[in-house]
């Protein structure tokens, strides 16, 4: 099978039939072999009903629908487990992303060999102040904290190999950072495409200004998933172990101090007097405690279990 076509969704009703119909003609005028994956991440509107009407009249359109909203990187997952073509294509259902950029995106993966392609919205329609603005400001910090080269960590549309997708975790709101989870994986040819951003037709964003503080929080974590993640206790074992050793030498150099000055009949105060003394306890507890933070997450990492993240409510034609 060629392509994948993988939509995560919440409440996108009246923009599925035209998504769907321009997606089929795309197919069919490129000749490709395909399957459409729609994942309902808990709609309330008449979404599903759509889906299961559009996987009746065409076997290649299959579905996924979650008890409730578990968030677009759950969705991403469940439907990346599933995926069986050679090419995966992730969209989003606000037809904002043009299914036209399909063939260019699948013949970067097919014929140039990427193992990833993300879409960069280069010449946009939103809120310059609430929406374009902070993400340049996103994308700039996760180019640098990252060292993965692309624009528009935010587009939804990316092409990936299979290989890719079964080989990464995508979990959390990790969703706009999976060129990171795939560098991380060992998968470095990573490229990116100018493509089409349209005005949003139908509906409102789901989307608010709160995306980006996750954003920047979920960075941070990836960042340090991706440096220390399988390795705990070389951060914190290594900064326990200095901040105890620190604290230990200036506790004792307190203690020979006052010896010293008993010794020689020289005027000294008790130890607890000394301020310093209570600076070196108190890096010693610290110490201890980042040292057993470490050891703690070795032990969780060696026993935790894959528990699922979401609870699928249906499937249709898998």
């Amino acid at each position: 099978m060629n392509l994948s076509i993988l939509i995560p969704l919440l409440n996108e009703e009246e923009s599925l039939q035209e998504l769907y119909s321009w997606i089929i003609k795309v197919m069919q005028s490129n000749n490709y072999s395909y399957e459409i994956i729609f994942v309902d991440d808990g709609s309330t509107d008449n979404s599903w009903n759509i889906i299961e009407g559009f996987s009746k009249e065409n076997s290649n359109v299959k579905g996924i629908r979650f008890m409730k909203n578990f968030g677009k990187s759950q969705a991403l997952h469940a439907g990346f487990a599933k995926a069986q073509g050679d090419v995966i294509i992730t969209m989003d259902a606000d037809l904002q992303d043009s299914p036209d950029e399909i063939p260019g995106l699948y013949e970067m993966i097919t014929a140039q060999k990427f193992d990833l392609v993300s879409g960069w919205k280069k010449k946009r329609y939103d809120s310059v102040v609430a929406k374009n603005l902070p993400s340049k400001l996103f994308n700039w910090a996760a180019r640098k904290t990252s060292g993965v080269e692309l624009n528009d960590f935010n587009c939804g549309l990316k092409a990936y190999k299979n290989t890719v997708v079964k080989n990464i975790e995508v979990s959390g709101e990790m969703h706009r950072y999976i060129p990171v989870l795939a560098k991380n994986a060992g998968f470095n040819k990573i490229g990116e495409k100018v493509v089409i951003h349209q005005a949003r037709k139908y509906g409102e964003t789901k989307f608010g200004m709160e995306r980006f503080i996750n954003g920047f929080l979920d960075l941070i974590t990836i960042w340090f998933l991706s440096r220390f993640g399988k390795r705990p206790m070389h951060l914190f074992g290594a900064m326990g172990s200095l901040m105890f050793i620190i604290g230990f030498l200036l506790a004792g150099y307190i203690g020979v101090s006052k010896l010293y000055h008993m010794y020689n009949g020289m005027k000294y105060s008790l130890i607890t007097s000394n301020p310093w003394f209570f600076i070196a306890l108190t890096t010693m507890i610290l110490g201890t405690q980042l040292f057993l933070a470490g050891f703690l997450g070795e032990i969780i990492l060696r026993t935790k279990s894959n528990e699922a993240r979401y609870k699928v409510a249906r499937e249709v034609n898998f």
